[in-house]
């Protein structure tokens, strides 16, 4: 892409990135007070938070709908505009969703730089290319903050819907990327990052979940033909409420509780050393303040492991409860997909606490 002028995207936001979403404290207090639609083709609403709304236009085909932009937390813009459509395209492939078509949301500055306008879109557009999604208009507003994301529409069978609810006890928790990205998008903004770390999370953000969903599809399909029995029973993906915050939704929604092995989840390189130097989002902080109150600690855990626990992720990873027997084969298929995959808890009887950090 041509260069344009020297300018740091993060220096011209408050937050980047899903750390810049509002507070799910104020989401839930709102939401909780609309009215509820009754429409019986609406398969999946925003009753339990989940990733996307489907809606069934047919009897063997549904539609699935989400809408993601935020600003940025890279300073390139053609990488922001990839991040950007990374996360967007992400709830259609934690539904288990094909992506097909995208409009663009655009908050730009009016005496902005057009090329750095051009490379947001150009980068965004690779992604959605990447996706076999093709982009087929947007709208866009006058805006002294710069952001950038997508409506996505995807396509989905009723019969295989994943949602974040329908975890059974006894399941086994897999998580396919590592934690991070919020807090070292935050050391980035204040030019602390080192290089490795901004590699390693930008990485992170600019891989899709198609792969993993297409396995997980696959697999689910082909354990079903030989057993009758749905292997997967929840999924969701974790992004701007941190793993707990979305883990919280998946018990709630499942009516189960999760316990997780603290040093089976993966951290991104400098995620620690972000939280240690005060790198923080206010992101961060919201999700703390919401979601740790259904929170056991178990054994010493230092304060750092609990802090990256709320991080809010941009285009984070996939959340997979799925039955004991079938876990060990799905990890194996996952990580020889490529994707790096690893177990991290279990879904238990529903108790208090809610969820359980062990040590």
């Amino acid at each position: 892409m041509p260069e344009v002028k020297s300018v740091r995207l993060t220096e011209t936001v408050k937050a980047g990135g899903c750390a810049s979403k509002l507070s799910p404290a104020i989401l839930d207090q709102v939401l909780s007070k609309l009215p509820r639609q009754h429409d019986p083709n609406v398969l999946v609403g925003f009753d339990h938070a989940d990733d996307a709304g489907v809606y069934r236009i047919s009897p063997d085909t549904a539609l699935v709908q989400t809408v993601d932009f935020f600003t940025p937390m890279v300073d390139d813009p053609y990488t922001f505009g990839q991040i950007a459509a990374t996360n967007a395209l992400s709830d259609v492939y934690a539904m288990g969703g094909r992506p097909i078509t995208a409009l663009a949301h655009v908050c730009f500055p009016a005496s902005g730089d057009l090329e750095v306008l051009k490379q947001i879109l150009a980068g965004g557009l690779s992604k959605m290319m990447e996706a076999s999604c093709t982009v087929v208009g947007g709208h866009s507003i006058r805006d002294e903050e710069t952001k950038f994301g997508y409506s996505v529409t995807g396509l989905i069978d009723p019969a295989r819907i994943f949602t974040n609810g329908g975890a059974h006890p006894g399941d086994r928790l897999l998580f396919t990327k590592a934690l991070g990205t919020g807090v070292i998008s935050t050391a980035i903004k204040k030019s602390t990052a080192k290089q490795s770390w901004i590699d390693a999370a930008t990485r992170s953000m600019t891989t899709l979940n198609k792969t993993a969903t297409e396995i997980i599809l696959a697999f689910s399909t082909a354990a079903r033909v030989e057993t009758d029995l749905r292997p997967i029973h929840s999924l969701t993906d974790v992004t701007g409420f941190g793993l707990i915050g979305h883990a919280r939704e998946m018990a709630l929604a499942s009516n189960v509780s999760l316990q997780f092995g603290l040093h089976q989840i993966p951290l991104l390189e400098g995620a620690l050393d972000c939280i240690r130097a005060g790198d923080i989002p206010g992101g961060l902080r919201n999700n703390r303040d919401f979601a740790e109150y259904v929170v056991g600690y178990e054994g010493g855990i230092a304060e750092e492991l609990k802090t990256v626990l709320f991080d809010p992720q941009t285009a984070g990873g996939l959340l997979i409860a799925v039955a004991p027997q079938h876990s060990q084969e799905l990890l194996r298929l996952l990580q020889a997909g490529g994707v790096p995959a690893v177990e991290i808890g279990e879904v238990l009887e529903r108790t208090k606490p809610l969820i359980t950090i062990a040590a």
